[in-house]
């Protein structure tokens, strides 16, 4: 059988997965496009049109569920592949996928929780309250624009880019920073760079993998291939 380009490099990214120690994924609004939520900066996406003078599409987070790209990223999870995982998204998809709290940085928050202005601790919005058990009051954790990222998750982040020797993105144009940093910081510190992304990147000329394929075709098979190695691997 004659493998085509993109399985010619899906084959690739399994490989490296499968020999990478401390494999770090970073996820940008386009992870969640296959879910219906839009980005920003697609054909369609909310800066996009906002350029164009065209009003924002309505982003419904309660209505939208996790797609085959999160399911993929927990999947590593679960094969114990999956060093830390920081996302510039708010839609809560990847917890309620199942990625576990601590090896999730959330960037720009969650609009499911709140976050105390004192102690800076997060807590469910469902539980209806106004102060934390600290007494600070409880504010929404998204970050607007001109608002400071929270400190611990950000150290997370360049913490892990900086230790990692894969860094795979998916669905980000790694522009807004200091997110888009991270790349940087992995490179730096002698990691492969893996680009899964629809639209260009400043990076496209510095990584080592490029996919302009859909993130649903991409990372669920490279998942499957590396299942494959794994299992070959233990009968060995």
């Amino acid at each position: 059988m004659v493998l085509s380009d993109l399985d010619k490099r899906i084959k690739l990214l399994a490989q490296w997965m499968f020999k990478a120690e401390h494999l770090v994924v970073f996820s940008g609004a386009g992870i969640s496009t296959e879910s219906g939520l839009p980005d920003f900066r697609g054909p369609d996406g909310i800066w996009t049109r906002q350029e164009r003078g065209l009003p924002p599409k309505p982003r419904d987070f309660s209505s939208v569920e996790p797609n085959a790209g999160h399911m993929a990223i927990v999947e590593l999870q679960k094969l114990d592949k999956l060093s830390f995982l920081i996302s510039q998204n708010v839609d809560n998809l990847h917890l309620r996928s199942g990625i576990r709290w601590d090896l999730l940085a959330e960037l720009h928050g969650n609009v499911t929780k709140l976050r105390c202005t004192r102690c800076k601790a997060q807590v469910d919005k469902s539980t209806g309250l106004g102060r934390c058990s600290c007494s600070g009051r409880l504010v929404s954790s998204v970050v607007n624009f001109g608002q400071p990222l929270p400190q611990k998750e950000v150290a997370d982040s360049y913490s892990h880019s900086r230790n990692c020797d894969l860094f795979v993105v998916a669905g980000s144009s790694l522009v807004v920073t200091p997110a888009a940093d991270m790349p940087r910081v992995a490179l730096e510190s002698g990691a492969r760079l893996v680009i899964i992304n629809q639209g260009e990147t400043p990076f496209d000329r510095l990584t080592h993998l490029r996919f302009w394929e859909e993130i649903g075709k991409v990372l669920p098979s490279a998942v499957h291939r590396l299942k494959e190695l794994i299992k070959m691997d233990r009968q060995d």
